[in-house]
């Protein structure tokens, strides 16, 4: 996330591995310096990702 003025936020990407996040935040930390980023969880999904039911294509939406 892209942290912005007056507590607002900006989703700037989104991943499965937390790794991945990493990674993309150390490259936006390169290419904007003075911008401040975050790398925030989503557990609103965590149920739908957990049950078995749920197929594999919905997993990835």
């Amino acid at each position: 996330m892209r942290q912005l003025p007056n507590m607002q936020r900006l989703v700037v990407a989104r991943f499965h591995r937390r790794g991945d996040a990493d990674g993309y935040l150390q490259i936006l930390r390169r290419l904007l310096p003075t911008t401040k980023h975050a790398i925030v969880f989503d557990t609103t999904g965590a149920e739908k990702l957990a049950d078995p039911r749920t197929s594999q294509l919905e997993r990835m939406l």
